[in-house]
């Protein structure tokens, strides 16, 4: 796979472009959803904040969800200790709250009435977040870690990936006890092969990318 260096805020753009494209049926009566996934340490917050920025700018609203928002309580998270993998790939984040709260409502016909946050891991209490009113023709930008394999409805999902020595790197310690559990993500899921956009990120200074699969140009 060719690779091509850009920027963060080039990429940013890149991606808003293609997401501009007008789709009347879709823009009129729907919304678009982007999936920006990739382990703590690649700071897929970063990336979303330059794709907000870059959506605002064309005037799309935008709402932006982070998978850490819908954490599961901490009983269920550390009912086989604090370090599962098993647990941490498959009981940490609560999937179905991430189908009924954020994407139900803009799916075709929905209501756009989104849920921005659930749990607050922190105080381990719901957050009582109120629901944010995201018009029709807005964009949806959910972010974090293994958000691949759920088959979650994404028109457009974007994978920060990091070299095994880099994502050992980057991970704080308290964290390293994940690696291994992003390891069998990379084996099991592949979320370079089936995400659209492929972002590769050891340096963070640096990225590349592989282009937006399956467009034009």
């Amino acid at each position: 796979m060719q690779l091509e260096p850009i920027t963060w805020q080039r990429l940013a753009e890149r991606l808003a472009d293609h997401l501009d494209v007008r789709e009347p049926a879709r823009d009129e009566a729907g919304w678009r959803r982007v999936g920006i996934d990739g382990a703590p340490a690649a700071d897929t917050g970063s990336a979303t904040d330059h794709l907000a920025d870059a959506l605002r700018s064309r005037g799309r609203p935008v709402l932006v969800v982070a998978a850490d928002g819908f954490l599961r309580p901490a009983s269920l998270r550390f009912e086989y200790g604090r370090e599962d993998v098993d647990a941490y790939l498959g009981g940490w984040y609560d999937t179905a709250a991430l189908w009924r709260e954020v994407f139900g409502p803009t799916d075709p016909g929905g209501t756009g009435r989104v849920l921005p946050d659930l749990w607050d891991p922190v105080t381990d209490r719901a957050t009582r977040s109120p629901y944010a009113e995201l018009p029709p023709g807005g964009v949806l930008i959910v972010h974090g870690p293994l958000l691949l394999g759920h088959w979650f409805p994404f028109d457009l999902s974007v994978h920060v990936h990091l070299s095994t020595g880099a994502l050992a790197r980057r991970t704080e310690d308290s964290a390293r006890w994940t690696l291994p559990a992003f390891a069998r993500y990379e084996a099991e899921t592949d979320p370079a092969s089936i995400a659209d956009v492929l972002v590769r990120a050891d340096d963070p200074r640096h990225p590349a990318w592989a282009g937006i699969r399956g467009a034009a140009g």
